[in-house]
């Protein structure tokens, strides 16, 4: 296995767990609805997850653990696709905020950056008003 392909391998895997992380999200309000459906069905596409490995994560979201990229700017990315899918049913609720502010620590922000992320989300975006 040539470096590049043991990069691509590692990236793909890194992949993987983060769509897995966005399905723990998803399915933190309950079962995943149609409007987060749509934005998993994106992500996979856009992180390259196949077919077999989206079935695979929507059985098995725990067996994936969280991969933190190593540029800012692509835990910038990931942060941002959680917030996506957190916000697909425009309601951000306590848990979704408690889990989201996990990911951002699991991601190397510091609880400060976090919470400061998540409150320019929230003040940008939009959320609804349960709880948070």
């Amino acid at each position: 296995m040539s470096i590049l392909e043991a990069y691509e391998s590692g990236e793909h895997i890194s992949n993987v767990a983060h769509f897995a992380t966005m399905v723990k999200l998803a399915n933190i309000d309950g079962p995943i609805n149609s409007d987060e459906e749509i934005v998993l069905k994106r992500l996979a596409f856009k992180l390259d997850v196949s077919e077999e490995e989206v079935k695979a994560v929507l059985k098995y979201p725990g067996n994936y653990p969280l991969i933190p990229p190593y540029t800012l700017e692509d835990r910038i990315e990931r942060l941002n696709d959680l917030f996506e899918i957190i916000n697909a049913d425009h309601i951000i609720d306590v848990q979704e905020r408690k889990m989201i502010y996990k990911y951002a620590i699991g991601l190397g922000f510091s609880s400060e950056h976090a919470n400061r992320e998540i409150e320019n989300y929230i003040l940008c975006f939009g959320g609804g008003g349960k709880g948070y």
